[in-house]
């Protein structure tokens, strides 16, 4: 198998006071390069625990991650920036772009941390900005936009970098049905154009039918769960 993720046995415990809570239970995942996949569950089920450290921006208290044949299971996580840049992608809910810069300086942000050239610079932020729909807006800044060109502004951000793996942490919770909608046709056909891996952290069941593979999650743990239950779990949970 052509594995980008590779989760093993991972286990995560926070103390919260003098009482260790478990987010999540010796979780086993691997995800294989150019998937479209979503790990949906309540909140407080673990899927957002279990992106962050896929996404290394966190350490397990016990277990091993592996991202396209490197573990990173060990490495301090000061170590893990440029892994951080040179392989991962991130869109989030309240889409963490830079205020004060333009649509085009956002997406140029991260080219710049990894040294990369001007000409090249220039080149890949016009590509990514024209691949979202975003020419024309290239010089607003994110207080200009709408909700959904920012999430088209994050989306080209985390593309120019041309990373193996897109985390994307509920990226449609902040924007109503129809734009919502629109983001995910975006994000999956750029899924289909590049191969990219796309991973979700959602409770929305839209981007679960999107989805080439739904990895269910309850209490820290993975779960088959029959889909139509679960998802009236999902609403009865308010998540």
């Amino acid at each position: 198998m052509n594995r980008v993720v590779q989760v093993t046995n991972v286990q995560k415990l926070y103390r919260l006071g003098r009482v260790d809570v478990r987010a999540l239970r010796d979780v086993t995942l691997d995800i294989e390069h150019g998937g479209f996949v979503a790990l949906a569950g309540p909140s407080g089920s673990g899927k957002t625990t279990l992106l962050n450290l896929i996404g290394c921006v966190d350490k397990p208290s016990a277990g091993r991650i592996v991202l396209d044949g490197v573990d990173v299971t060990g490495v301090p996580l000061h170590k893990l920036a440029s892994t951080r840049r040179e392989m991962l992608g991130y869109v989030f809910q309240t889409f963490n772009l830079i205020p004060v810069l333009t649509a085009y300086e956002n997406v140029e942000y991260p080219l710049l941390m990894n040294g990369v050239g001007r000409r090249q610079r220039a080149a890949a932020v016009r590509h990514w900005l024209h691949a979202v729909g975003l020419d024309t807006v290239a010089r607003h800044r994110p207080d200009q936009l709408s909700g959904g060109q920012r999430q088209r502004v994050a989306i080209a951000r985390a593309m120019a970098g041309e990373p193996q793996l897109i985390l994307a942490d509920e990226p449609t919770a902040n924007l109503d049905s129809d734009t919502g909608a629109q983001i995910l046709d975006l994000m999956q056909r750029l899924n289909e154009e590049t191969r990219r891996t796309f991973v979700f952290a959602t409770h929305d069941p839209a981007v679960m039918a999107r989805a080439t593979r739904v990895v269910h999650l309850r209490d820290g743990q993975i779960v088959q769960a029959d889909e139509a239950a679960f998802e009236r779990e999902l609403v009865a949970a308010g998540a």
